[in-house]
């Protein structure tokens, strides 16, 4: 298959298995505790996420993710999606268990139909740009090892959000790696914001100093906030599927692009990348066509940026397995990486893209007379 696929946020509603390893291994091991609470200011807040940090920062990170130490990083209210993200994938970096804590709502982009988790600029009109998506977290998550992610998420969902929930109970799916754990409620049409007592009944039961495990930290919580709030949909894990290395991964990766599961696609697909630097390492053609692969899942995903990124990785990556400049390949990444560029709508991050760019285009000029020299004139503009 040619790089192409695509998918949003979809999938189903649990995801994962719970990390499993021995104790000792688990008291060596330093993780890394993600508190992320949000939501938009004024009369568009539908849940007070916020109110659940103080409870959530009183457990000693170590006890958070069941790790001898951690590192906690806390966010409250912010203002833009790429410091979320900037923050995520630091965190995501990080080789230890992680756990991510999620308070907030969710909205849908009716343009794309992908749901995203409003910050605190958020607006109807402007949710595309100050709201971050939901398919983002899958994305950022996936590359890490499976049994090492858990994400814990009180959400409170507009009304497109919450339809589309009761007919596809995997909308939220955050692919084969993540265990999600969550509570979903419908957002109150007005009056007062609801409160996160799923996930304030989580941090109650870590402060107790019970070791429990997440499964039933999750039955306990969702009982506790059934009180409170009712009509709630529950999110737990199922089974991860397991890659079959002798099954073309392609249709099924077509397939969720196909209906618009763009965070499901690029789960699957960074998978199958980690799998290939597994067995050939990452100086492999294997390891570049999942690159590429992950590239075009970000173009249809309409994230010009990210694809624009992973192209420019690729064209290296071909580059350094001695593939010549004019080969078609090497042109076709840059080309591509140049397509992206052009149709990125941060002046900053296409600033930022714009050397790295400049410096392949001067290698590798392609077969479009002068695209080095409109690049160059763009980078001045």
């Amino acid at each position: 298959m040619t790089p192409q696929a695509g998918v949003g946020a979809p999938g189903t509603t649990g995801t994962g298995t719970a990390a499993t390893g021995t104790a000792a291994t688990a008291a060596a091991a330093t993780g890394t505790a993600f508190l992320l609470a949000a939501a938009p200011a004024g009369r568009g807040r539908a849940m007070d996420a916020a109110s659940v940090l103080p409870a959530l920062a009183a457990v000693p990170p170590g006890v958070l993710t069941g790790t001898g130490t951690a590192t906690l990083v806390e966010l409250a209210d912010p203002l833009d999606p790429q410091t979320v993200l900037t923050r995520l994938r630091a965190a995501a970096a990080s080789p230890g268990p992680l756990v991510l804590c999620l308070a907030g709502q969710l909205h849908l982009d009716r343009r794309q139909q992908l749901p995203h988790l409003a910050l605190a600029r958020t607006t109807p009109a402007t949710l595309r740009y100050t709201a971050l998506p939901w398919h983002w977290l899958a994305v950022e998550l996936a590359a890490r090892a499976p049994g090492t992610t858990t994400v814990v998420a009180d959400l409170a969902a507009d009304p497109a959000v919450w339809e589309r929930l009761t007919t596809a109970p995997g909308f939220l799916h955050l692919g084969p790696g993540p265990t999600l754990y969550g509570r979903v409620t419908p957002a109150p049409r007005r009056g007062e914001p609801l409160a996160p007592t799923y996930l304030r009944s989580w941090a109650e039961l870590w402060r107790s100093g019970a070791r429990l495990p997440y499964a039933t930290l999750h039955a306990e919580s969702a009982a506790q906030a059934a009180a409170t709030a009712t009509g709630a949909l529950l999110l737990a894990p199922a089974p991860a599927p397991v890659p079959v290395v002798e099954q073309d991964p392609h249709p099924a990766i077509l397939a969720a692009a196909a209906a618009g599961r763009h965070g499901e696609a690029a789960a699957v697909a960074a998978a199958w990348e980690r799998e290939a630097l597994r067995r050939h390492g990452p100086r492999s053609a294997e390891a570049v066509h999942w690159t590429e692969v992950r590239a075009d899942l970000a173009r249809l995903a309409g994230e010009p940026a990210r694809s624009c990124e992973l192209w420019l990785v690729a064209a290296e990556a071909r580059l350094a397995l001695g593939q010549r400049t004019d080969d078609t390949d090497v042109e076709g990444a840059v080309d591509r990486a140049h397509h992206q560029w052009e149709r990125i709508g941060d002046r900053a991050r296409a600033r930022a893209l714009g050397p790295l760019l400049i410096a392949l285009r001067q290698r590798v000029p392609g077969r479009r007379p002068g695209a080095l020299a409109a690049l160059t004139r763009r980078m001045t503009d």
